[in-house]
């Protein structure tokens, strides 16, 4: 089967300090475009991630200016590092406001988050794989991810030159994991939750989750370092 490996890049979004600096954008994307090209050439698929993370109280804009500032940078570094790109896979986050910012509605992050792909990422790249990113604690994560995915399906089918999925955890997880709570007598009913949210999500890739249709535990499984900011 095929090898893969991740290496995962964070950058902060902070308009009044102008961040992410472009000696952090260049660093981040120099870096990983290197780690690309060592894994290709231990017949290895790279995922890169270039992960812009949502803390902060900033507007959905400009996540999705910084976005495409971050992607274009990182593409030209691949290219910089001879990367096949069909042997290279992109784990991105999506376009949204910060977590204590003016909250965007699910059209309008699918809107701005493939407008943002077609501009940066070239077709030659087969698959697009997102990170779920922090939610408000306010917020269902689990839920969020599944339909901003199934929302990206939906409105741009037939768009798209490359295939766009997931890569979750925390929005794969969360509820499996409130509801095994480390006992044996919970595996049954964990198992049965996490391969429901994982089939909302295969539902998600061909733009037919109908939200709220997966069972989920919803906020009260939200705590630090699962749902908000880290």
């Amino acid at each position: 089967g095929a090898r893969f490996a991740k290496w995962r890049n964070v950058l902060q979004l902070d308009p009044e300090s102008k961040l992410p600096s472009d000696l952090a954008i260049a660093d981040t994307v120099h870096t990983l475009a290197l780690y690309a090209s060592i894994c290709q050439s231990e017949k290895i698929v790279p995922i890169v991630e270039p992960e812009i993370v949502p803390n902060g109280k900033h507007d959905i804009n400009y996540c999705a200016a910084v976005t495409e500032k971050v992607l274009k940078a990182q593409f030209a570094a691949l290219e910089e590092h001879h990367i096949y790109l069909p042997g290279c896979l992109l784990k991105p986050n999506m376009v949204k406001n910060g977590i204590d910012g003016p909250r965007a509605d699910h059209d309008t992050v699918a809107k701005l988050t493939v407008e943002t792909l077609l501009k940066t990422v070239p077709k030659a790249l087969p698959g697009i794989f997102f990170l779920s990113g922090e939610t408000a604690l306010d917020e269902d994560n689990e839920e969020v991810a599944t339909i901003n995915l199934s929302t990206m399906n939906k409105n741009f089918k037939g768009q798209m030159p490359w295939h766009l999925s997931f890569s979750y955890g925390k929005a794969l997880q969360k509820t499996c994991i409130a509801t095994w709570l480390g006992k044996t007598e919970n595996n049954e009913v964990a198992q049965k939750a996490l391969k429901a949210r994982a089939h909302a999500n295969y539902d998600a890739v061909m733009g037919t989750y109908v939200a709220g249709t997966c069972a989920s535990i919803g906020t009260d499984g939200n705590v630090k370092q699962a749902a908000g900011p880290y």
